[in-house]
């Protein structure tokens, strides 16, 4: 184990001296070829340090479309997402025009993608890979990596709405019933396309409900009112949900609270 130690911490500093050297040649057309060497052996952090120092020396030249090139990716592979991301968008601008500008348009939206975090975090870097990803496609309809793109889309577009249907479920279990239902509601109109709008929308009615039996008297048959609607609405968008029946479920329970706190005032007002 020692042997082993050992013999790598010779290797690491050879490996240091021999780039120490090439940093303090003066001949650049070798520092770029050694850069060359670096990139290809994946040796990202000896490749980007020459690339650095010799972007402004071949601006302009025929070789710097390359060098640039390889200096973005080199910033991505060392996961410098910052740097990486400006340095794809920054070649899209210099090289127009360039076979390869494709790939860096697209590698600057994946950029944000792999930046992407866990659902309970900040999504904005969700949303800008979304947005960046549907301007490429709409840029390039005949990309082949359009297949790529939308199912990173569709993928993160499944996260923000995991990540909304859990901040709806927060207010539900918290208690904020109103809070809850707007919600939940919010989540069927950001997300038509959604598989769950029948669970949403029973989430929205039993939210509903409970707002309405919380509520102080004078409030409750408006907002059981409210729930029937809801169900009724149900029933339209969802008439073959297994959700159906508990939706009804609901509505009934409404109707029944709501013609009970009608009795009640109507003993009241006899009562007086």
């Amino acid at each position: 184990m020692r042997t082993f130690l050992f013999l790598s911490i010779i290797v690491l500093a050879s490996s240091c001296s021999s780039f120490s050297k090439v940093q303090k040649s003066t001949d650049y057309e070798y520092k770029l070829r050694m850069a060359e060497k670096y990139y290809v052996a994946k040796k990202y952090n000896y490749a980007s340090q020459l690339y650095q120092e010799l972007f402004p020396i071949f601006k302009g030249s025929t070789k710097f479309e390359d060098l640039f090139y390889k200096y973005a990716y080199c910033s991505f592979y060392l996961k410098d997402w910052l740097q990486a991301e400006n340095l794809f968008k920054q070649f899209t601008e210099v090289f127009p025009t360039s076979v390869k500008a494709e790939e860096m348009e697209y590698m600057r939206s994946y950029t944000y993608y792999v930046q992407s975090p866990k659902v309970e975090l900040d999504q904005t870097n969700s949303l800008k890979t979304i947005g960046l990803m549907q301007t490429f496609i709409n840029t390039h309809p005949n990309s082949a990596k359009n297949a790529e793109a939308n199912a990173i889309i569709e993928k993160l577009r499944a996260k923000l709405e995991e990540k909304d249907y859990l901040s709806a479920e927060l207010y539900y279990n918290m208690g904020h019933y109103r809070a809850a239902a707007i919600a939940f509601s919010s989540l069927m109109n950001n997300f038509p396309d959604t598989k769950r709008g029948d669970e949403y929308k029973l989430q929205v009615i039993k939210s509903y409900f409970l707002y309405a039996q919380n509520s102080i008297e004078d409030k409750k048959p408006a907002r059981y009112e409210q729930v029937v609607t809801e169900v009724n609405d149900f029933t339209d968008r969802y008439p073959e949900s297994s959700h159906l029946k508990d939706a009804e479920r609901y509505a009934s329970l409404s109707q029944e609270n709501i013609k009970q706190l009608q009795n009640e005032q109507v003993k009241t007002s006899n009562q007086r």
